[in-house]
This record gives C-alpha cells, sequence and structure tokens, in this order.
C-alpha cells in the first residue's frame, strides 16, 4: 500500500492568507501546507481520504487518475470542500463514487451540497453513494476500520486500513478507539502546534504521548499550523516519529 499525503496543513492552510509568518516559513518548502488529505494506493484500488478546498489542485500534482472510494472524517470544510471536485473521476468511473463517513457527516453533505442529491440534481454534478461507516467494511480485500475520536466535542471518524491508521483533527481519543489502532505499523495523528494546549486538537506532545502509549512504530505528525516550522520540529521528535509534508509517498 502506498500513501501520498496530498496535504498537511490546517484549516487555513499554512502559510494562511494575508502575509502571517511568510518570511519565517519560507525558507523550506516542506513548510507550505495544503488543508489535510491523503491518497491510499494498493494494487486494485484508490483510495482518498478527505477532499479540502485544494483537493484539485492536489490531485494534478499527485496525478491522481482514478478515485474509487473517499472515506470523510468530518464535515468541517476543510475536509469536503473539494467534493465537487469529483465530478472528473465520476465520468471516468461511469457512476457515483462511495463516500464513507459519520451520520452527522453524510447529513451534512445533503445539506450543503443539496444541488448533488434528490429530485433535483443539477445535470452533470457530482455523483456519490453516501455510507454512514459505523461499524467495519470491506474495500476489495482490504479491511477498514473506522476509528472513533472527539474533535472538541463533535465525534468523527479516523479510519483503519489493515495495518494503517490516520487521524486528524483530534482531541481525544477513547480507549475502545485505541484499542482498535494497536497492532498498526503506521500511524498518521494530528498534531497542531508544541504549545498552549487547544480545546480541539492535540498538541505536538500530547500527540506524541499517544504513539508512544500506542508502540506504533512509525507515525507521521499532520495539520500543523504555522507556528510549526518543519526540520527544527522533527529535530525535536523521537526517531520513529516525523512531521509529514505535502506530496511526500510513503509504502506501508
Amino acid at each position: 500500500m502506498e500513501v501520498t499525503f496530498l496535504g498537511t496543513g490546517t484549516s487555513m492552510g499554512v502559510p494562511v492568507a494575508g502575509g502571517f509568518r511568510w518570511e519565517e516559513l519560507a525558507h523550506d518548502p516542506r513548510n507550505q501546507r495544503s488543508r489535510c488529505s491523503a491518497w491510499i494506493k494498493t494494487d486494485q484500488h484508490s483510495i482518498i481520504i478527505d477532499t479540502g478546498p485544494e483537493f484539485r489542485i492536489q490531485s494534478i500534482r499527485s496525478r491522481i487518475q482514478d478515485v474509487d472510494h473517499v472515506l470523510i472524517t468530518h464535515e468541517h470544510m476543510d475536509h469536503i470542500a473539494g467534493l465537487d471536485d469529483l465530478r472528473v473521476y465520476n465520468f471516468k468511473k461511469s457512476g457515483p463514487i462511495p463516500v464513507y463517513s459519520t451520520e452527522s457527516c453524510v447529513d451534512s453533505i445533503k445539506k450543503r451540497f443539496d444541488y448533488m442529491f434528490g429530485e433535483n440534481k443539477y445535470p452533470g454534478s457530482t455523483s456519490l453513494d453516501l455510507v454512514v461507516a459505523d461499524s467495519p467494511f470491506m474495500i476489495g480485500e482490504h479491511e477498514v476500520t473506522p476509528l472513533p475520536v472527539t474533535h472538541g466535542k463533535m465525534a468523527i471518524n479516523g479510519y483503519r486500513i489493515d495495518n494503517f491508521s490516520y487521524l486528524t483533527d483530534v482531541k481525544d481519543i477513547p480507549k475502545s478507539t485505541r484499542d482498535l489502532i494497536r497492532g498498526s505499523d503506521v500511524m498518521v495523528l494530528s498534531a497542531l502546534r508544541w504549545e498552549p494546549d487547544h480545546p480541539t486538537h492535540l498538541t505536538i506532545p500530547q500527540a506524541v504521548d499517544i504513539i508512544n502509549e500506542l508502540e506504533v512504530p512509525e507515525a507521521y505528525l499532520i495539520h500543523m499550523n504555522s507556528y510549526v516550522d518543519h526540520q527544527p520540529t522533527n529535530d525535536r521528535l523521537p526517531d520513529h516519529i516525523k512531521l509529514a509534508f505535502d506530496q511526500q509517498v510513503i509504502k506501508v
């Protein structure tokens, strides 16, 4: 399984609009972070996790030619705004694309993208087959396990695909979900900044503690903000944990 980090930044992206910390981050191209998304490519399937505002640009950069399935973590716009850009993959697939998420996210997508659904569906708009993912399911030969976590007070999903676990926008991981993650070969976890504490996101030290507790041998941090400089942060992290960067490709 090949995993491409399409985007690794916060809801505002890095750098943010308006000039904030542009000069401080410009020395390292890995500090340019589009909104969080990932592409999982197996021998038979092309799977996307989250479709943010830059999904079209991300898909071109990574040369994604087919999308078979989409996993959505939650309904915030930095994770679903790019659903409309799946339209071209409908043409190639000649049918709707299955999209899996929580019940609240499925309801939100139907409301926000109402022109894609129902009797008044706009001709030629993206066709999605929305599925509530509240138990493990199969994509071909791969088992996908939803990983319920909280983003502040919001219940959202991470996903485990075989031995690869991906969780973004996390504040708390309940014990039942930690048990589902254990045994993963690779884990991806959001980590907003070094400090101070945040009401809806893990900090970098908190994310490191969770990864170590779960004894995952290889881990990557995502969803970093403009105060996180790539190489100085990597230098402070344990050897088995690194910041991910946009368009990075790893093998699982």
